[in-house]
């Protein structure tokens, strides 16, 4: 299973966010019970694999699995069971490289200072919402002890270390880099013609009595006085919010940024007669429904220029890198490991 790499996965932040979850599993949850769920693990310490020698138990397991899927609480502390063999070998997969990470970094005789473990242990300690919570943590966890706390807080950082080195630090994507995937990949920066709309819209039941679909009828023109009024994006906007009947009246009528082909003819032929900021005359959109629009921006097909896309296609790319030096990261730890699942 694919992980987004990120030197603060491994950071305590991280890994507190799943003991956080464990920790305040007792709490009640507004989600009820769900069949489709295996319901949460009994965590008891079972050993799940060992790595060179260090065994890995049921508890590291689930703290990874919750890292993956941290939806877990809302289906009564269980992950569905259709995902539920790919999220655990996925789990199983990060912590045994965890591991190999952790022991490459005491082999090259990585260290912390102190000042990074306290700032990394305070850092741990906001993520709980009270002080009996941490130490409900602490005692479950690792029996009252801060210095088994402390020694696991140590271990993540070292994991750190190792990433940014082997990874982080070499995923630097430069901007020649970027330009050359740019000019390689025309098509991947081509932009369909799109027009950015509000609606406020008018919509009886198609079932409804003549006399109901007058009323909408009129409703409508009254909406379209109205809309004539504004002057601007939030005005149209708050109107939408109080008279329109579709579902982007909660988002102020804001439809953003609609490819040509996707709009329905009728909405099509009214904006192409339009200019940004134009309000709309009633276009039926059949039903017996109408929509008024207010175009904010009609963008024509093209291409995207370099500095528009500059820095997200250096972040893919640093994405991408990063993601195939981990992967060989990983490959050249197992090498001459000794990795067994139990």
């Amino acid at each position: 299973m694919k992980r987004e790499l990120s030197i603060t996965i491994l950071l305590v932040a991280a890994i507190s966010q799943a003991w956080g979850q464990l920790a305040s599993s007792h709490a009640p949850t507004a989600a009820a019970p769900q069949p489709s769920t295996t319901a949460a693990p009994q965590l008891a310490g079972r050993p799940v694999a060992r790595v060179n020698g260090a065994v890995l138990t049921d508890r590291d397991l689930v703290r990874e699995e919750y890292t993956i899927f941290p939806y877990a609480r809302q289906h009564n502390g269980g992950i569905p069971k259709g995902m539920e063999a790919d999220i655990r070998a996925g789990a199983m997969k990060m912590i045994e490289f965890e591991e190999l990470a952790y022991q490459e970094a005491k082999r090259r005789n990585l260290t912390t200072t102190p000042a990074q473990l306290q700032r990394a242990e305070a850092e741990f300690r906001k993520q709980f919402a009270s002080p009996q919570e941490y130490q409900d943590l602490l005692n479950t966890e690792f029996k009252g002890s801060k210095a088994q706390l402390r020694a696991k807080i140590e271990r993540s950082l070292l994991i750190e270390q190792i990433l940014k080195l082997e990874v982080e630090d070499r995923s630097y994507v430069s901007v020649v880099q970027a330009k050359a995937f740019y000019d390689q990949n025309p098509n991947r920066f081509k932009v369909p013609e799109s027009y950015a709309v509000q609606t406020i819209s008018i919509m009886p039941p198609s079932t409804a009595p003549a006399e109901q679909l007058k009323q909408a009828r009129k409703k409508a023109e009254d909406a379209l006085r109205q809309a004539k009024l504004t002057k601007n994006y939030d005005e149209f906007g708050l109107l939408a919010e109080k008279i329109s009947e579709d579902d982007f009246r909660v988002m102020m009528g804001d439809h953003k940024a609609v490819d040509r082909d996707k709009l329905p003819p009728q909405v099509l032929q009214a904006v192409q007669t339009m200019q940004p900021g134009e309000v709309s005359a009633l276009v039926d959109i059949g039903n017996n429904s109408f929509t008024i629009l207010r175009l904010n921006a009609h963008t024509p097909a093209g291409k995207r220029t370099f500095d528009e896309v500059k820095d997200s296609v250096r972040a893919y790319l640093k994405q991408q890198k990063a993601e195939e030096l981990r992967s060989s990261l990983d490959k050249r730890l197992r090498r001459n490991a000794k990795v067994e699942e139990l």
